[in-house]
């Protein structure tokens, strides 16, 4: 399975505190940067996984034929650092725990899918 990062906001720039946490936990920032959704190419993802709390259909096109997940988790920006650690915290656990369960789970249909 291949991860792509991308926002229906974007930033503009990983903040500071993204980089800190990220380092904290040993992963790599490397070749990261902040895009938008339209900058990712959707026709081969099955999977988009909506964290934003935001309405993300509008932003993404017809053509995508896979599900959407919507897992809301608190934007950081602006807070201090235990904000940025609570959202690693929950994105470890989303990524290592339920979406492997929710894809062993999913057999077909093409409802999107709230967690």
């Amino acid at each position: 399975m291949e991860a792509l990062s991308a926002g229906l906001v974007p930033l503009g720039y990983i903040p500071p505190l993204t980089l800190e946490v990220l380092s904290e936990a040993g992963l790599s920032a490397d070749g990261l940067y902040s895009k938008g959704l339209t900058e990712v190419r959707l026709d081969d993802v099955d999977y988009i996984v909506n964290l934003s709390g935001l309405d993300a259909r509008p932003s993404i096109p017809p053509s995508f034929s896979g599900k959407l997940i919507a897992f809301h988790v608190r934007d950081p920006f602006g807070h201090d650092i235990e904000a940025y650690r609570d959202a690693r915290k929950e994105l470890e656990w989303l990524v290592r725990k339920k979406l492997p369960e929710l894809f062993a789970a999913q057999k077909d249909g093409s409802d999107d899918i709230r967690l």
